[in-house]
């Protein structure tokens, strides 16, 4: 039996690495995209469903060159997980032009440059699915140290969007799934709120895998998942 094939980019730690643990124990073959390849723990059960590639997102030409690899190694490709990005806590007074150049770069411009190198393997089959990670930043502005964050975010849901209307007849689907605080390097560099009263890379991997396996007349543009009661995003 073939195994349908996930692109996981932040593969090596955090909402990645449990994305693609997920998949994996759920009979996906995972082709990773780390800045520094390492096969996890986990794949030694199966290696032969575990691609590694050497991603980097600052590089413009990473995105093709991992979809052929891709197909190289499987032969298809059925679902992309946009899981790589950076937070620079600044104002969009304070942040530099490079920061915020270096933002939009890695969580804008290389997930659209990863979908349009994998657009026509995600089209294959009729059910090819794209999942955004974005935040609930890109919903709303909690504060000022988070506004040039959530600036790079809205323009991930808006590109979630974007793609959900470009691939719709050809089956594509995509969703921008927007968390607040999970318990990742990331968000406990940020805030004094302990890891276990934050959501869990392995629930919103749970989360991803939903909506990767629902069918194409249960489309969801967006889900907010969130570890905390807020009055509104």
């Amino acid at each position: 039996m073939i195994c349908k094939v996930a692109l996981i980019s932040g593969a090596s730690r955090g909402i990645g690495a449990a994305t693609a643990k997920t998949l994996f124990d759920a009979g996906w073959a995972v082709s990773l995209g780390m800045r520094d390849p390492m096969l996890p723990a986990w794949a030694q059960a199966d290696p032969d469903r575990v691609h590694l590639f050497a991603y980097d997102a600052m590089e413009a030409g990473a995105a093709q060159d991992w979809s052929q690899a891709a197909m190289a190694r499987f032969g298809r490709i059925d679902a992309l997980v946009a899981s790589a990005g950076i937070m620079i806590p600044k104002t969009p007074i304070e942040i530099s032009d490079a920061e915020m150049a270096e933002m939009l770069e890695i969580n804008v411009q290389a997930p659209r440059r990863l979908v349009a190198a994998c657009w026509d393997a995600l089209g294959v089959s009729g059910q090819g699915r794209i999942i955004m990670l974005a935040s609930l930043s890109g919903k709303r502005v909690k504060s000022a140290q988070a506004g040039s964050y959530s600036m790079s975010k809205f323009a991930v849901v808006g590109l979630a969007h974007a793609l959900r209307q470009a691939g719709f007849e050809q089956g594509i689907r995509c969703t921008a799934v927007c968390p607040g605080f999970v318990a990742t390097d990331m968000a406990m560099s940020i805030t004094d709120r302990a890891p276990a009263a934050m959501t869990q890379p392995e629930d919103l991997a749970r989360v991803i895998q939903m909506l990767i396996d629902l069918p194409n007349e249960a489309s969801v543009a967006e889900l907010a998942v969130n570890c905390q009661l807020e009055e509104r995003f």
